[in-house]
Protein backbone atom coordinates (compact mmCIF):
# COMPACT_ATOMS: atom_id res chain seq x y z
CA UNK A 1 0.00 0.00 0.00
CA UNK A 2 0.96 3.65 -0.92
CA UNK A 3 0.14 6.50 1.27
CA UNK A 4 -0.54 9.69 -1.04
CA UNK A 5 0.03 12.97 -0.41
CA UNK A 6 -2.66 15.94 -0.84
CA UNK A 7 -1.27 16.64 -4.59
CA UNK A 8 -1.26 12.96 -6.01
CA UNK A 9 -4.98 12.79 -3.77
CA UNK A 10 -6.27 16.12 -5.22
CA UNK A 11 -5.16 15.07 -8.90
CA UNK A 12 -6.82 11.64 -8.66
CA UNK A 13 -10.30 13.79 -7.77
CA UNK A 14 -9.86 15.85 -10.70
CA UNK A 15 -10.24 12.51 -12.47
CA UNK A 16 -13.12 11.57 -11.52
CA UNK A 17 -16.72 12.66 -11.66
CA UNK A 18 -18.86 11.26 -8.95
CA UNK A 19 -18.03 10.58 -5.48
CA UNK A 20 -19.70 10.23 -2.28
CA UNK A 21 -20.53 12.64 0.37
CA UNK A 22 -21.36 11.79 3.87
CA UNK A 23 -23.68 13.55 6.40
CA UNK A 24 -24.93 13.23 9.86
CA UNK A 25 -28.68 13.92 9.76
CA UNK A 26 -30.35 13.46 13.34
CA UNK A 27 -27.36 11.65 14.52
CA UNK A 28 -28.10 9.25 11.71
CA UNK A 29 -25.01 8.67 8.95
CA UNK A 30 -26.09 9.03 4.95
CA UNK A 31 -24.70 9.26 1.96
CA UNK A 32 -25.09 10.71 -1.26
CA UNK A 33 -23.42 10.68 -4.52
CA UNK A 34 -22.80 13.48 -5.84
CA UNK A 35 -20.45 15.26 -9.30
CA UNK A 36 -18.21 17.21 -8.11
CA UNK A 37 -15.00 19.18 -9.46
CA UNK A 38 -11.98 20.07 -7.68
CA UNK A 39 -11.93 24.11 -7.60
CA UNK A 40 -8.44 25.59 -5.39
CA UNK A 41 -8.23 22.29 -3.33
CA UNK A 42 -11.44 22.49 -2.52
CA UNK A 43 -14.68 20.45 -3.41
CA UNK A 44 -17.55 21.89 -5.04
CA UNK A 45 -20.82 20.66 -5.64
CA UNK A 46 -24.72 21.86 -6.87
CA UNK A 47 -27.56 20.61 -5.02
CA UNK A 48 -30.91 21.73 -4.38
CA UNK A 49 -32.74 22.96 -1.12
CA UNK A 50 -33.39 19.86 0.81
CA UNK A 51 -31.89 17.40 2.97
CA UNK A 52 -28.64 17.31 1.54
CA UNK A 53 -27.88 20.90 1.20
CA UNK A 54 -29.09 21.06 4.52
CA UNK A 55 -27.12 18.23 6.07
CA UNK A 56 -24.17 19.62 4.41
CA UNK A 57 -23.88 23.19 5.51
CA UNK A 58 -25.61 22.40 8.97
CA UNK A 59 -24.02 19.90 10.51
CA UNK A 60 -20.88 20.17 12.28
CA UNK A 61 -18.25 18.40 9.35
CA UNK A 62 -18.98 16.12 5.92
CA UNK A 63 -16.99 13.55 4.52
CA UNK A 64 -16.66 13.00 0.98
CA UNK A 65 -14.83 10.00 -0.71
CA UNK A 66 -14.05 8.61 -4.11
CA UNK A 67 -12.21 5.77 -5.64
CA UNK A 68 -10.79 3.78 -9.02
CA UNK A 69 -9.71 0.80 -10.08
CA UNK A 70 -7.08 0.17 -12.75
CA UNK A 71 -8.14 -3.48 -14.15
CA UNK A 72 -5.36 -3.19 -16.36
CA UNK A 73 -2.69 -2.50 -13.82
CA UNK A 74 -4.42 -4.23 -11.00
CA UNK A 75 -4.24 -1.14 -8.61
CA UNK A 76 -6.81 0.38 -6.80
CA UNK A 77 -7.05 3.82 -4.90
CA UNK A 78 -9.46 6.07 -2.25
CA UNK A 79 -9.24 9.42 -1.21
CA UNK A 80 -11.40 10.96 1.50
CA UNK A 81 -11.78 14.43 2.56
CA UNK A 82 -12.90 15.62 5.61
CA UNK A 83 -13.96 19.04 5.98
CA UNK A 84 -16.48 21.39 6.26
CA UNK A 85 -19.59 21.91 3.57
CA UNK A 86 -20.27 25.85 3.26
CA UNK A 87 -23.03 27.11 0.92
CA UNK A 88 -21.48 29.52 -1.72
CA UNK A 89 -23.73 32.99 -1.48
CA UNK A 90 -21.83 36.05 -2.09
CA UNK A 91 -22.32 37.02 -5.68
CA UNK A 92 -18.84 36.97 -7.01
CA UNK A 93 -18.11 33.44 -5.93
CA UNK A 94 -21.56 32.59 -7.53
CA UNK A 95 -20.36 33.94 -10.49
CA UNK A 96 -17.36 32.12 -10.49
CA UNK A 97 -19.00 28.92 -9.33
CA UNK A 98 -20.83 29.17 -12.32
CA UNK A 99 -18.07 29.27 -14.94
CA UNK A 100 -17.13 26.50 -13.65
CA UNK A 101 -17.59 23.03 -15.91
CA UNK A 102 -19.53 21.51 -13.36
CA UNK A 103 -23.91 20.72 -14.73
CA UNK A 104 -26.41 19.04 -12.87
CA UNK A 105 -26.83 15.01 -14.22
CA UNK A 106 -30.64 15.56 -13.87
CA UNK A 107 -33.33 18.13 -15.39
CA UNK A 108 -34.48 19.39 -11.57
CA UNK A 109 -32.62 22.93 -11.38
CA UNK A 110 -30.01 22.65 -8.89
CA UNK A 111 -29.16 26.36 -8.23
CA UNK A 112 -27.13 26.20 -4.94
CA UNK A 113 -23.45 25.51 -4.62
CA UNK A 114 -21.77 24.18 -1.62
CA UNK A 115 -17.75 24.30 -1.43
CA UNK A 116 -16.37 21.59 0.80
CA UNK A 117 -13.28 23.28 2.64
CA UNK A 118 -10.66 20.45 3.64
CA UNK A 119 -9.22 19.96 7.08
CA UNK A 120 -7.71 16.72 5.94
CA UNK A 121 -6.89 14.60 2.55
CA UNK A 122 -5.91 11.49 2.99
CA UNK A 123 -5.38 8.89 0.22
CA UNK A 124 -4.25 5.28 -0.56
CA UNK A 125 -3.32 3.17 -3.67
CA UNK A 126 -2.86 -0.36 -3.53
CA UNK A 127 -2.38 -3.50 -6.34
CA UNK A 128 -5.45 -6.08 -5.98
CA UNK A 129 -4.55 -9.47 -5.52
CA UNK A 130 -6.32 -11.91 -7.96
CA UNK A 131 -9.10 -13.64 -6.84
CA UNK A 132 -7.19 -16.90 -6.97
CA UNK A 133 -5.53 -15.71 -3.47
CA UNK A 134 -8.64 -16.10 -1.46
CA UNK A 135 -9.94 -19.57 -3.03
CA UNK A 136 -9.03 -22.56 -2.46
CA UNK A 137 -7.38 -25.12 -4.16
Amino acid sequence: MTVLDTSDCLELLRGEAVGRLAVSIRDQPDIFPINHIVDHGTIVFRTAEGTKLAASVLGRGVAFEVDGYDAEAGEAWSVVVHGRAVEIERLEEILQALDLPLFPWQAAPKHRFVRIEPFEITGRRFHVVDKSHWTDG
